[in-house]
């Protein structure tokens, strides 16, 4: 009796992991102005482009411009799936509001240089993704890391394990995380920090920690995990619906 009761226990435990994993399609959108016309975006985006998103079935994750790049905008998108991705920007892209709205506010030339898109799934250990707004002013912090060959799980090991916990010992945020589709070697997630210079700091302490120092050398006996680390530092805009 008590055996089948534990397989139930189990078996029920498991649904709800199941059921709680975020499956659906993220989508990282990289948008590169033509020189001075970054605001001319801001504000196709602040006052139409989000709304006609949601009007087919987007889902405004986050908008960010970085800290030391000029004409450039990041945000993210979330989808049901990869077929309703699709379907939206079919949709979108059709849509007269938006070839108006597009027409109008290209009067004074292009806007857009360039798009880079990246297609991105939930790690199990991402914290749910909600809108959040901070009373106070804080930089997020966008990190890819590229692993070695054959070294992304024991990447994302050490992450579920270990990494976030000393993060947010440290005074972190954690925002987000994602692994890119199709692809087996990258982590991409968001950090939230008070300041650049705070960010700065808590990463500084997070490396001399001794509990990460152990977890580290532990997980890397092996060969190290990462073979390169990007960090991109960012303001929220104004119509973020993350701040």
């Amino acid at each position: 009796m008590f055996k089948q009761l534990l397989s139930v226990m189990l078996l029920f435990a498991a649904a709800l992991t199941a059921s709680a994993q975020d499956t659906r399609c993220y989508e990282t959108r990289i948008y590169y102005t033509h020189p001075g016309r970054l605001d001319a975006l801001l504000t196709r985006f602040r006052d139409h482009t989000t709304k006609i998103f949601e009007k087919h079935g987007m889902t405004n994750v986050g908008y960010w411009v970085p800290l030391h790049e000029e004409n450039k905008l990041i945000y993210v998108l979330s989808y049901p799936d990869r077929a309703a991705r699709d379907a939206s920007w079919k949709a979108f892209v059709s849509d007269p509001e938006w070839k108006k709205v597009q027409s109008d506010s290209e009067v004074s030339g292009k806007i857009v240089a360039k798009v880079e898109s990246i297609f991105m799934d939930a790690t199990d250990f991402s914290p749910k993704i909600k809108s959040s707004k901070s009373k106070k002013d804080r930089v997020f912090e966008l990190r890819t890391y590229t692993a070695n060959a054959g070294k992304l799980p024991d990447l994302l090991s050490r992450f579920r394990d270990h990494t976030l916990k000393l993060f947010k010992k440290h005074g972190m945020t954690n925002v987000a995380y994602w692994t890119v589709t199709g692809k087996d070697d990258t982590l991409i997630y968001i950090l939230a920090h008070p300041s650049e210079e705070d960010g700065k700091k808590a990463f500084d302490a997070f490396r001399v920690d001794p509990v990460w120092v152990k977890a580290r050398d532990e997980s890397e006996k092996n060969g190290k995990l990462a073979a390169k680390v990007e960090s991109v530092y960012m303001k929220a805009t104004d119509f973020s619906t993350i701040k």
